[in-house]
């Protein structure tokens, strides 16, 4: 933990700044709030990774779209290893498919998610009653009524829905471990950072919305 808590310490820094900033608006336009200063910070991160979000959600599903007709070329082909691959990359070219395509956004938006976590984690409010946020005590404690690891939960599990598109028997272990095990693992972490994970989620959830919301609209032109 500790060494990577320093690969990602300049990040954390940075967050950190920036989060003191957002703290400073907040007193701007009423009583200062670290809670909302987190929210800000959440949202403007998913803003300035949107394209990155873009690229990563729609290889996604065009890979989930794929499954079916690669299970197909792997069940006729099972014998013949070479040709398999040959008849997966003519479908992925056909598609216009990089399934590699997902990965590349993904380790970009990496380290500032990294140091987000961390910058949360080690995170020292300077006052007790600047660390209190709606119901929070205090954000460098867990929830001590289980709303964020609930919403954290719950909300983990809309994005898995909402980017599925088959549901076989792994994805539908998927759909109910991962969003039990994180919602297990909140109860003990600080709230401030839970509160950063459920803002992350409902922002990303609102952003895959919006991109299907395009692809739809665009397929309904097409069609007429």
């Amino acid at each position: 933990m500790g060494f990577f808590a320093t690969i990602f310490e300049p990040i954390e820094h940075i967050l950190q700044v920036v989060l003191q900033a957002l703290y400073h608006v907040t007193e701007l336009v009423g009583p200062g709030s670290y809670g909302v200063a987190i929210i800000l910070l959440t949202i403007v991160i998913k803003m300035i990774l949107y394209p990155l979000t873009v690229k990563q959600v729609r290889s996604m599903k065009a890979m989930q779209e794929l499954s079916p007709k690669m299970k197909k070329i792997q069940e006729k082909y099972k014998d013949n290893p070479q040709v398999m691959q040959q008849k997966v990359g003519a479908l992925y070219k056909e598609a216009g498919v990089n399934p590699l395509a997902g990965c590349l956004p993904l380790l970009i938006q990496m380290p500032i998610l990294m140091g987000m976590y961390y910058s949360l984690y080690n995170f020292t409010y300077p006052t007790p009653e600047s660390a209190q946020f709606l119901w929070l005590p205090s954000m460098s404690d867990p929830d001590p009524y289980y709303i964020l690891p609930v919403l954290s939960a719950l909300t983990t599990f809309l994005q898995q829905k909402q980017t599925t598109t088959e549901m076989n028997q792994q994805m539908k272990i998927m759909m109910t471990v991962m969003p039990l095990f994180i919602g297990w693992i909140s109860l003990n972490f600080p709230s401030g950072l839970v509160l950063y994970w459920v803002t992350m989620n409902i922002v990303q959830i609102a952003q895959q919305w919006w991109m299907y919301r395009d692809s739809n609209d665009t397929k309904k032109k097409e069609a007429a």
